[in-house]
């Protein structure tokens, strides 16, 4: 893991991670949050963090592959590492995911390691509420 991963004590990262259709809905929420997001350190999967970072580029923003490709799988193991302290995934259940397994096993993770987990905008605002 690089350097810039490692998390001061006390103070995890945000993970950021949207299925295609919910890209757009990410980005209006980062936006109403970004004053809370500037603050903290944040970690996406590739797209999804290449929206947020092209938008708002004074995010601390580390991009991870995309999540057909790995990304939900490195964002996993931050989870594993006790790297990431809020998750904000927000899932289309509408569209089929070829790589839905990897997102039942990020979600696996979340639970198992009591990462709090938004899925949807209206828990994303009330978790970031609190940061």
């Amino acid at each position: 893991m690089a350097a810039d991963a490692v998390v001061e004590p006390g103070r995890g990262l945000i993970a950021l991670i949207a299925h295609d259709k919910k890209k757009p809905d990410m980005l209006a929420w980062a936006r109403r949050h970004h004053g809370r997001l500037v603050r903290h350190r944040l970690v996406a999967t590739g797209t999804t963090g290449a929206w947020l970072k092209a938008d708002m580029p004074d995010l601390d923003i580390r991009l991870m592959k995309s999540g057909p490709l790995g990304g939900d799988q490195q964002i996993g193991a931050l989870i594993v590492e006790d790297r990431i302290a809020l998750l904000v995934f927000l899932v289309d259940p509408l569209s089929p995911h070829p790589h839905d397994v990897d997102v039942k096993a990020l979600t696996r993770l979340a639970v198992v390691y009591d990462v709090p987990m938004a899925c949807n905008l209206a828990t994303a605002d009330r978790l970031v509420a609190g940061l």
